[in-house]
């Protein structure tokens, strides 16, 4: 038997071996020269471009995007921290960075590869203090966004660094956006709540004396009743019915004070809520005394009224709310081919699917992988008559080639499976898609463009450093 070592012995080897590995601070620390500024930026810019930010920039044909979204320098007024390239890098590099807006501010007044990715360079003493002008370019660029215009714009840069252009796959997904779990009572609060301190604010104006309501009785009710911890079904018919009244009260002596105080004082976003508060208890009431569980166009959210809830039947998420997006993915890079709010069968998309391929790329469509929900009879005969092999389950009698067929739907099915369905992952726990954060129809597309994009240009950038790795 070997005998143990003695603890000096083993000390005093790992000493030894570890020697190498423990540098003096001073041997690699790196000192800047403020002396040499121009040539140390023109380093750093070099590091830059080696980084995975950079990989990112060098992907992106910014001029041409800057032209089809119509950004431009604005002559009057002082100018823009941002220049109209660095406007849509701040977008791309939220998501890269995947943080808050006033993190992201925060991050790009130190950080020089983040100022590069922007087009902009920070001299020492200044720091961009606002962290809303993050905010205030994505509101700006939502509205000047064209989905179609700006994919063909990134795929005709991207081309050169893509193969296998006439195979696709396609499924779809949901971004959900960013709002509490909804129920009927907690919808009929928030719009009894909202509409009574307007009420107080109006009356107040208008010199007329609040209309007697047992606002304060209700509330107590409501804050005991969710502090329950089995809300039975009794209580909720009571506090939904009373809630119901108390709304409907509340709306008419509104629309009494509204009367009687000029329309200036009653803004946009005001008459918009108060329209979307009136179609709620319009849609609450029917649903409470005619006993219906679904109804159409049903609104679930008062400040995101365009949401509306989508049966995805998943195993641990019945119910998802946010957009849903039918996705389009050729040599692994994701384009969105239809987004709605409004929940819609993906399986009848299916050619013009194909056809958004094909003009894309300007290459026919020879392999299309799809989930069974796209194998419908109309989709059945439109891959046959235009010879598109699928991973569509055959019908009929077992074709003498049944063993090839089902090798190449196997190939099929693991390429959408892994790459596309991996995709849905990717942006949504990497790229700030898992919640969307943005508050209005128009700036969650935003979000849901870049985010898709980011991840794209990621892999785009690093085709560009293999080829010229190999080139090299």
């Amino acid at each position: 038997m070997h005998r143990k070592q003695p603890l000096e012995a083993k000390s005093g080897a790992f000493y030894k071996n570890t020697a190498m590995k423990i540098r003096r601070i001073s041997e690699f620390q790196y000192k800047i020269d403020f002396q040499n500024r121009e040539e140390q930026l023109t380093a750093y810019k070099a590091s830059f471009l080696t980084s995975s930010l950079g990989k990112i920039y060098q992907s992106i044909p910014w001029q041409k995007l800057v032209k089809t979204l119509g950004l431009k320098d604005s002559k009057k007024g002082p100018s823009s921290i941002f220049s109209p390239r660095g406007k849509i890098a701040l977008m791309f590099l939220k998501h890269y960075a995947a943080c808050s807006d006033r993190k992201l501010i925060e991050q790009l007044n130190g950080n020089l590869d983040y100022q590069f990715f922007c087009d902009m360079y920070l001299p020492v003493g200044h720091r961009i203090q606002n962290y809303k002008i993050v905010s205030a370019i994505r509101c700006e660029l939502a509205e000047l966004l064209d989905v179609s215009k700006v994919q063909t714009i990134l795929i005709k840069s991207w081309l050169p660094y893509m193969s296998n252009l006439s195979s696709i796959t396609t499924d779809a997904t949901c971004y959900e956006s960013s709002l509490r779990y909804p129920t009927d009572v907690k919808l009929l609060w928030e719009a009894v709540s909202w509409s009574y301190k307007e009420l107080k604010s109006l009356s107040r104006i208008a010199g007329v004396k609040l209309l007697r309501t047992k606002y304060r009785k209700w509330e107590r009710r409501y804050i005991s009743y969710s502090k329950m911890k089995k809300k039975r079904r009794n209580k909720r018919k009571v506090l939904t019915r009373a809630l119901l009244h108390l709304l409907n009260k509340i709306n008419g002596q509104l629309d009494f004070v509204e009367k009687m105080i000029p329309q200036s004082f009653l803004s946009v976003r005001y008459r918009r809520r108060r329209s979307t508060i009136k179609l709620i208890y319009r849609q609450q009431h029917e649903m409470f005394v005619n006993g219906l569980k679904r109804i159409k166009d049903r609104i679930v959210s008062i400040d995101k009224p365009y949401v509306r809830p989508i049966i995805r039947g998943k195993e641990n998420k019945l119910v998802e709310f946010g957009a849903k997006v039918n996705k389009l993915q050729i040599d692994g890079i994701s384009f969105i081919e239809h987004l709605n709010f409004n929940a819609f069968n993906e399986g009848i998309r299916l050619t013009k699917t194909v056809f958004l391929a094909q003009k894309l790329t300007e290459k026919k469509v020879k392999v299309v992988g799809a989930d069974a929900i796209y194998a419908n009879n109309k989709n059945r005969k439109f891959v046959t008559r235009h010879g598109i092999k699928t991973d569509f389950k055959p019908k009929g009698r077992r074709s003498k080639h049944r063993k090839h067929q089902d090798q190449l739907a196997r190939m099929i099915t693991k390429e959408r499976a892994s790459r596309l369905e991996g995709s849905f992952g990717t942006d949504k726990e990497h790229f700030l898609l898992k919640k969307n954060l943005a508050r209005t129809r128009k700036t969650e597309i935003l979000m849901i463009f870049f985010g898709i994009h980011t991840s794209n240009a990621l892999n785009i950038g690093r085709r560009i450093a293999k080829k010229a790795k190999i080139a090299a």
